[in-house]
């Protein structure tokens, strides 16, 4: 019995023995990819999918050409996109259910009542957030980044180019100045130090004209603009609105008398001009991107578009250069913390901390340097004016740095 049992023993040794070679011949699991998670929570069917849809498919574009080359320092970016159709409460939920994703590092979400009713969460998720362009972010820097410059602060910008453009043509006094946009916290945003500014200015500023988003004929509010006296008038909302206001105002006999200058999201080559040609030709667009043919000829748009885009890069739609300098600026930030706390410790914090440190960064032609900082939440101090001139966009100035609109408002 004694032999038998050291027998057994004995072949069960041996057989562990010679597979000793065999496990250790086995391949290592392959190492764990490396990644960060980012938010994009968008509207791409609401009413401000013109202007978003085209943001945020040159963020996705940018950002798979980023991890295409490895990401940064071996890290990808790995994109969360929800269409939240330009509702507050599909926004809150669609948030809720992603923040706890994996290494959630920063979020889109270019609606500001959303943002707003996010913003104390997020801060505490240490997640920050990158909207469109309200004053109250600037004005209050907290974990809210602005994509351009401020809407006072564009619109500040455009009563100076107004002003400039009254004496320009010989004409006394000051000019009187509408104001048109949608009926929506976005619509009044510009008006929160805009308004003023125009008194500091001296410039009279009609009562606003607030509209539903996506309303289908304009002339009411124009012609109460129209009534009260107006030289010149503002225009809000997300192309076609602008275009839309035009064509109803060329009905009036109206684009021959008042010069009418469109928002950031207005006045799209590919969309509102196209359509309307004839209302939009002389409007003026006032912009924190580069816009028309200027835009396609920058060498990070180019490629971008040569590299992912559909069709020809004469149907690229506005909003794409902003989405292009986003990531820039995302990546350089997410560098810099990653040099501070490594790949363990990388959060929205440490990314939050870096963005802030890379002030007067290039913006390769996109936009005015990067205006980040410790004190400033907005992506640019700078804009620029185009006109449209036969169906283009044609640059009408530099870039120019807009005023501080934001610190005249006090009830932030």
């Amino acid at each position: 019995m004694m032999k038998k049992t050291w027998f057994v023993f004995a072949a069960i040794l041996i057989s562990i023995t010679s597979a000793l070679p065999l496990l250790s011949c086995v391949p290592k699991a392959p190492p764990q990819e490396k990644f960060v998670t980012y938010l994009s929570l968008s509207d791409l069917t609401g009413p401000g999918a013109g202007m978003v849809v085209p943001i945020v498919e040159a963020i996705g574009f940018a950002l798979d050409n980023l991890n295409g080359k490895g990401g940064v320092k071996g890290v990808k970016v790995n994109s969360i996109v929800v269409d939240t159709r330009y509702d507050t409460a599909r926004t809150v939920s669609a948030y809720k259910r992603y923040r706890t994703e994996p290494r959630a590092f920063w979020a889109f979400i270019p609606l500001t009542a959303a943002v707003k009713a996010l913003a104390a969460q997020m801060e505490a998720d240490k997640i920050p957030c990158t909207t469109p362009g309200d004053g109250e972010f600037q004005a209050k820097p907290a974990w809210v980044f602005l994509l351009g410059a401020p809407y006072p602060d564009g619109f500040a910008a455009t009563l100076d180019w107004i002003v400039k453009d009254w004496k320009d043509k010989g004409k006394s006094g000051m000019p009187t100045v509408g104001y048109m946009s949608w009926d929506s916290q976005y619509g009044r945003e510009a008006l929160r130090g805009g308004q003023q500014y125009a008194e500091k200015i001296g410039v009279k500023l009609l009562k606003p004209e607030f509209h539903p988003p996506g309303a289908a004929d304009y002339t009411v509010w124009l012609s109460r603009i129209n009534e009260a006296g107006a030289d010149y008038c503002f225009v809000g909302g997300v192309d076609p609105t602008q275009s839309l206001t035009l064509r109803d105002a060329l009905k009036l006999g109206l684009t021959k008398k008042i010069q009418f200058v469109s928002d950031y999201w207005g006045l799209d080559e590919n969309v509102g001009i196209k359509l309307h040609p004839e209302a939009t030709e002389g409007a003026l667009l006032v912009t924190p991107f580069a816009r028309g043919d200027e835009s396609r000829k920058l060498p990070p748009v180019a490629e971008l578009w040569s590299k992912y885009g559909k069709g020809p890069i004469s149907e690229m739609k506005a909003g794409f250069p902003a989405g292009i300098i986003h990531v820039k600026y995302l990546a350089i930030a997410l560098e810099k913390a990653l040099d501070q706390v490594g790949y363990e410790k990388i959060d929205g914090e440490a990314v939050y901390k870096a963005i802030q440190t890379i002030t007067g960064t290039d913006s390769d032609g996109i936009s005015g340097p990067c205006a980040f900082s410790a004190t400033d939440r907005k992506a640019t101090a700078m804009v620029k004016f185009y006109r449209v001139q036969s169906g283009k966009l044609i640059p009408a100035t530099d870039w120019v740095t807009t005023p501080d609109a934001v610190s005249l408002h006090k009830d932030w």
